[in-house]
């Protein structure tokens, strides 16, 4: 079990150098207080010292998921109360309560991570001393923070694959391919969606979804899977008349009548057949979940307690990412799979706590597929799993007396008593939890403290070790 962040404050210091690297501030970070060494870091006891390179990464992004979002599943699920805020608007009085870890990712590493757009900042004590601070200034959207994460380019919001003056930049499925890996992009919302497309894809509007799906089809990714079918609405019922919101007529006939070089798979049982190892050597696969926009956040009806998922009669995000990677670890050199839970961040555009359980527990238990799959057929020798997000969204806290904190409050199996403070996306610290080869490299490339969430690394970090350490070309 993972030290809580209070017990990890009173560990030994960490070396000099690593101290000398957490003061160094990446572009754009506001002003640091001044913290002792052990403040800055927050890991686990359970991931090893492996090799740096690693030979497979899993990029796990719970699309909106902030802090609170996994408390607020944990609360209801166990009644845990970790990762909770309480007290005054207050930096230096601030502290997270202390709880137990309830999903298997929270006993990994833990740092947190900063996701402004380019131009942007994030002030680490403003953030606590003012309660508003979170939703002004340049907050990302996510096409900007996936290409950020993506290509290690900081952009503006609404462009994918584009660096903040229009260029196109290299993203991590396109090096894996150059140093002969696999790549693939899974998704529990449209595969043609900002945060998939942004390891796929250079846009300058997001919302060509068309033109986004054609490049993707277009690629040489090995896998591409998620939803977006135009012959469905969110509901799994078959439309009257076919709405091409996320492929366009041309492209969805092609690669649903194998005009392309994609196996095409939509039944959940060609899903779980991948799932269950039944995959081609050497085959690519394009998955188009029968449905519109989303695996369940979208369907018609209420959602009521005790909650349970999939919710709807499709293929769960799960069993999607089970079929990626059993695709993709075909390749003997390696792979890189970004697998994206992106309604969470709908429910909290929403501000829908019932929907935003459902969905964090779906994005947990791909997480637990993921994990069970490393262990099966790879190692945390090999292959590095990140769980993270691209930014929170919708301010989700305690019911908050402003401008001061209240944890999230709540029995087992009860909806937490709760408040949401945005409509949009914020500009808070989010979660990172990393697992397995490189974990050194990234505990190494802390750039700031934050006085209750401890050491950060920014949104470009992990892109610019796989081009610049991990992943380099010959």
């Amino acid at each position: 079990m993972a030290l809580s962040r209070l017990a990890l404050r009173t560990v030994a210091s960490v070396s000099a150098s690593a101290v000398v690297l957490a003061g160094l501030m990446a572009p754009g970070v506001g002003a640091q207080s001044s913290f002792g060494s052990s403040d800055l870091f927050n890991y686990g006891s359970t991931a090893p010292e492996g090799p740096s390179e690693p030979k497979n990464i899993i990029y796990m992004v719970g699309d909106g998921m902030g802090f609170n979002h996994v408390a607020a599943t944990n609360l209801y699920e166990t009644g845990q109360t970790k990762y909770q805020v309480e007290g005054e608007a207050d930096a230096e009085a601030l502290e997270e309560l202390p709880g137990e870890a309830v999903q298997v990712y929270e006993d990994f590493d833990l740092v947190g991570m900063t996701t402004y757009q380019h131009g942007g900042s994030y002030d680490p004590v403003q953030a606590w001393n003012d309660h508003n601070y979170v939703n002004t200034g340049s907050i990302t959207d996510s096409a900007a923070a996936g290409t950020a994460m993506a290509t290690g380019a900081k952009t503006t919001n609404g462009a994918i694959g584009l660096d903040h003056e229009g260029n196109a930049v290299e993203n991590t499925s396109e090096r894996a391919l150059a140093v002969d890996k696999a790549a693939g992009v899974v998704s529990s919302v449209p595969f043609s969606h900002a945060t998939p497309a942004a390891w796929a894809a250079h846009n300058e509007n997001r919302n060509d979804y068309q033109g986004i799906a054609t490049e993707m089809l277009n690629s040489d990714l090995d896998v591409i899977m998620g939803a977006g079918h135009p012959l469905y609405d969110d509901s799994n019922n078959l439309r009257d008349t076919p709405r091409y919101q996320y492929i366009s007529e041309t492209d969805f006939n092609a690669v649903s009548n194998g005009d392309t070089d994609f196996t095409y798979v939509e039944d959940n049982a060609d899903f779980e057949a991948l799932a269950n190892g039944d995959v081609e050597d050497d085959a690519q696969y394009f998955g188009l979940a029968q449905v519109a926009s989303t695996l369940q956040q979208g369907r018609d009806g209420f959602s009521t307690a005790p909650y349970s998922v999939p919710q709807n009669d499709v293929v769960d995000l799960a069993t999607m990412s089970e079929g990626a990677l059993n695709v993709l670890g075909q390749d003997e050199d390696g792979f890189h799979l970004m697998i994206e839970g992106g309604a969470i961040d709908w429910t909290g555009h929403a501000n829908d706590i019932s929907r935003n359980i459902e969905e964090q527990q779906d994005f947990n238990n791909a997480v637990d597929a993921v994990v069970a799959w490393v262990e099966q057929n790879s190692s945390w020798d090999e292959t590095l799993l990140i769980v993270t997000a691209d930014h929170e969204t919708g301010y989700l806290s305690g019911q908050d007396e402003l401008p001061n904190w209240k944890a999230l409050t709540g029995e087992v199996g009860e909806v937490p008593a709760h408040g949401w403070y945005s409509g949009n996306h914020t500009n808070q610290v989010v979660p990172f939890f990393f697992k397995g080869a490189g974990s050194e490299d990234i505990k190494a490339s802390i750039v700031g403290a934050d006085p209750v969430r401890g050491g950060f690394i920014d949104n470009v970090t992990i892109a610019n070790l796989t081009f610049g350490k991990w992943w380099t070309k010959d």
